[in-house]
């Protein structure tokens, strides 16, 4: 990935996707995510398919600074491109709530 600006929930769930293969790559980082979730190794695949999930999968990086920066240094990225990826696919508040 290099450093151009995210370009929509299409560029985004691509990054979510990459962040959920980092996380999957090792058990240390898939079994503290698989019991966060309450997903099974046998729902996963099928899971990453929904939008909301991959929402879900950034959210769970961006909730440990430590886990986002070393997703970030594998993926060879700014942490910030996370989060802004994160931040289209996280639903928004309705401002008409105010």
């Amino acid at each position: 990935m290099n450093g151009k600006p995210l370009q929509g929930a299409e560029s985004a769930e691509r990054l979510a996707l990459d962040v959920l293969l980092w996380i999957v790559a090792e058990d240390d980082r898939l079994l503290p995510f698989l019991a966060a979730s309450g997903l099974s190794a046998d729902t996963l695949r099928e899971s990453a398919q929904e939008p909301a999930f991959l929402a879900g999968v950034l959210d769970h990086v961006m909730g440990d600074e430590g886990v986002l920066v070393a997703c970030a240094g594998a993926l060879e990225i700014k942490p910030e491109r996370i989060a802004a990826a994160w931040r289209i696919l996280s639903p928004q508040p309705e401002d008409d709530w105010a």
